[in-house]
């Protein structure tokens, strides 16, 4: 029995017709929402949970319970983790196995040899990991009950977290540093320096042997003048040699801010292509997984995938590339897993390319290059620097070219390397042309946090597990705490910007469980559910103390935290005459009746989309009236008997193409000037989707001919340039006005046959 469908079906393969294997899809049971204040454990009875099959599991619990009656044994193979375990362990009470026998099997890869070999090694459930579970899950049920309950009924915020509201925390502390921050002005000093055809810059670092402090123009001036009245001489030149190590292997945490800061994948994306490379891949008929389990923060590597990765590096590259593996791991790493891997170091992502969607292959390619690297040699470097003398002034230049390339030979892509050359200069070597400028300079705030920030800074203080972190960011967007949005109009880069809501929510919060929602208290939790892992812990003392600090702050904020009054609009509810006012929903704000639930009467908090909603449109498909609803990219119109009708349309009608007066060389018909999603605008033909063709812009077509000039013919076996013109007019269109803002495909299931 493991967790997913799919690997169910490639490892059913790898064990032959005297096994079935089958999934219990994930979690088969929960805490129940019974007993006092819905939290599904006894507080009073040493913490002692109730369990129950969720509704959407009870027929596959009835399913796996025949199977097990019919089958000579049953072995328990979920995901090898603390969730795992605690699966492993619902599977065996309900199916009533006893967690005395050995029924456990964990693997750490999908591959036949290391499924094979586990099967026959199988061991007890590892009760102290279940303990872990049991202890964080009841944690988890507690301070989200009990605050989500409270903050809904004083300030109607939707949820907090033991860990979501502390990542709310540093989102919202790093913004008040922002509006805190009070710019300074700086001004520094450089000279632009040539000799021969080499041109360079040289920095000014000292002023009579201490660092410049320039505050303003005046100061620069003065020290420009001190500079300007003697020679610019060479003082010193000093030559070294610079390794580079390259980077450790991927952890959770890491492939996720490498994902997101390379690939611009998010970290619930990130995981869910990882967890896709890591149950299998149809490679061709064999079905097998790409990657180790993609939940670990150790960076350790088997031995035998490091022996066979240098035999691969000594004939690939030359002994002389090879490295040594790394066996440093960070002092809160759990070490029962490898680093993220490729299973197969001959697997090169050209390899097996064919097999991946788009995105599977650049995070393999990430992950594979990674790996690779982190056992080559370092990178060699020739570093030189050089001191100037201007009278009491000294400036500093340096140059860095690479002597060997060592491990960026494979990591190039991901991490540039700079050369920076300096001509051939002798110590006391007066320079000529020298032009020494200021400039002015202001302090910047502290940046706000990216994904891939956020991510580093939870596992810098040990807040949750990496495996947790794609939810959280998730639950913060989706309760409107946070938003994720473009640092600067002309920015690539998003970053988390805290909202009203979440601000407020956070202000609470930290008047009333300071002690709690920290994070120092939220890493000790950590560090005593890995005691607790380990059998070091009493797991229902650890709860008990918990609760008696945490109760009181419960019941304290009941009693003193004021209500928040909602917001009137001034108008009354069309439907039974009470007060409308303004509420938070997923999408921000809207107007609802006050009495609700009694009267759900709702509209849009914009006064435009509230005059918008009253034009009378009726639904082409059914007659009912539209509505104007909000979903995750806007307001859009929906049908009024949804569900029952699904029609939707966008909010307004879509500008018609403009003509060029050109024609199509492809097929004839106009070609016409279109605008996509993102404000592009482009000209292709006005027979789409039958005719593909998109003109060239004049700056493409001029680089496209240059690089013809420069470079010849195409190699064989060179991409075909028909194929990479269709690839870049998918590009063009699936960005464009002509796919419906809210359609929705799925390709998550990529057989062979759907590919094509």
């Amino acid at each position: 029995m493991v967790e997913s469908p799919s690997k169910a079906k490639t490892i059913e393969k790898y064990l032959g017709s005297d096994y079935k294997v089958v999934s219990s899809k994930g979690h088969i049971c929960d805490l129940a929402t019974t007993g006092k204040g819905g939290l599904g454990i006894d507080v009073e009875n040493n913490f002692t949970p109730t369990y129950k099959i969720s509704k959407e599991k009870k027929e596959v619990v009835k399913e796996l319970k025949k199977l097990a009656k019919d089958s000579e044994k049953v072995i328990l193979a979920s995901d090898p983790d603390r969730e795992g375990e605690a699966i492993a362990w619902h599977l065996a009470r309900e199916l009533g196995l006893s967690v005395e026998d050995d029924n456990r099997v964990t693997f750490h890869e999908i591959t036949k040899p290391v499924v094979t070999e586990a099967i026959q090694e199988p061991h007890k459930i590892d009760m102290d990991l279940v303990k872990s579970q049991e202890a964080r899950r009841m944690l988890d049920r507690i301070i989200g009950f009990k605050l989500s309950k409270l903050l809904q009924n004083k300030i109607q915020s939707k949820s907090a977290g033991r860990v979501q509201s502390v990542a709310l925390r540093l989102i919202v502390e790093r913004e008040e540093e922002i509006r805190k921050f009070k710019s300074e002005e700086y001004w520094t000093i450089a000279a632009d320096l040539k000799k021969g055809n080499s041109t360079f810059t040289a920095d000014l670092n000292k002023v009579d042997g201490k660092k410049p402090k320039m505050a303003n123009k005046e100061e620069a001036n003065a020290i420009l003048a001190l500079c300007a009245k003697e020679p610019f001489v060479v003082s010193s030149i000093t030559s070294r040699k610079k390794n580079k190590e390259p980077k450790l292997p991927f952890t959770t945490s890491t492939l996720q801010q490498e994902s997101s800061t390379k690939l611009g994948y998010g970290a619930r994306k990130t995981m869910s292509l990882a967890q896709k490379l890591y149950e299998g891949v149809d490679l061709g008929g064999t079905t097998t997984g790409l990657i180790s389990y993609m939940r670990t923060d150790s960076t350790r590597l088997s031995d035998l995938f490091v022996n066979d990765t240098e035999n691969f590096i000594d004939r690939e590259y030359g002994k002389e590339y090879r490295g040594k593996a790394h066996e440093k791991n960070s002092t809160n790493a759990q070490d029962a897993h490898e680093a993220i891997r490729p299973t197969d170091i001959n697997n090169t992502p050209e390899k097996v390319r064919e097999y991946l969607t788009n995105e599977q292959f650049r995070l393999y390619s990430l992950i594979y290059a990674r790996t690779l690297a982190s056992l080559m040699a370092n990178a060699q470097f020739d570093v030189t620097s050089v001191k100037f003398t201007a009278g009491p002034c000294e400036f500093g230049a340096s140059g860095q070219v690479m002597l060997f390339d060592g491990y960026t030979k494979v990591y190039s892509k991901y991490e540039k390397q700079t050369t920076t050359n300096l001509p051939m200069l002798k110590q006391g070597e007066e320079m000529k042309h020298v032009h020494i400028t200021s400039a002015q300079h202001f302090t910047e705030p502290p940046a706000r946090y990216t994904e891939a920030k956020l991510i580093k800074e939870l596992e810098e203080k040990s807040i949750g597990r990496p495996s947790t972190y794609a939810t959280i960011i998730d639950t913060l967007q989706k309760r409107a705490y946070v938003t994720l949005e473009k640092a600067t109009e002309t920015s690539k880069t998003k970053v988390f910007r805290p909202t009203e809501q979440g601000e407020l929510t956070n202000t609470k919060l930290q008047e009333f469980f300071k002690k709690i929602i920290n994070v120092q208290y939220t890493a000790d939790m950590e560090k005593s559910l890995d005691i607790i892992a380990e059998g070091n812990e009493d797991y229902v003392k650890f709860l008990k103390e918990f609760y008696s600090d945490f109760e009181p702050l419960v019941e304290q904020a009941y009693e003193k935290m004021p209500k928040k009054e909602l917001e009137k609009v001034g108008r009354k509810c069309p439907l039974c005459g009470n007060d409308l006012v303004y509420r938070n929903g997923r999408f921000g704000k809207f107007v609802s009746c006050s009495t609700y639930p009694e009267c759900k009467y709702t509209e849009n908090a914009d006064p435009e989309l509230t005059e918008l909603e009253k034009t009378e449109k009726l639904c082409p498909e059914c007659g009912h009236k539209m509505v104007i609803k909000k979903g995750r990219f806007g307001p859009f119109w929906a049908c009024s008997d949804y569900p029952t009708c699904k029609h939707i349309e966008p909010l307004k009608a879509k500008p018609k193409p403009k003509p060029t007066g050109e024609k199509c060389p492809e097929c004839g018909h106009d070609l016409v000037e279109r605008v996509s999603r993102y404000g592009k605008t482009f000209i292709g033909c006005s027979n789409y989707p039958k005719c593909h063709y998109i003109k060239k812009s004049e700056k493409t077509a001029k680089k496209e001919e240059a690089a013809a000039i420069e470079n010849g013919p195409a190699p064989a076996g060179a991409p075909d340039p028909n194929v990479q013109n269709v690839i870049q007019n998918l590009e063009v269109f699936s960005g464009s006005d002509l796919f419906d803002d809210n359609a929705s495909l799925d390709f998550s299931d990529r057989s062979s046959e759907s590919k094509s």
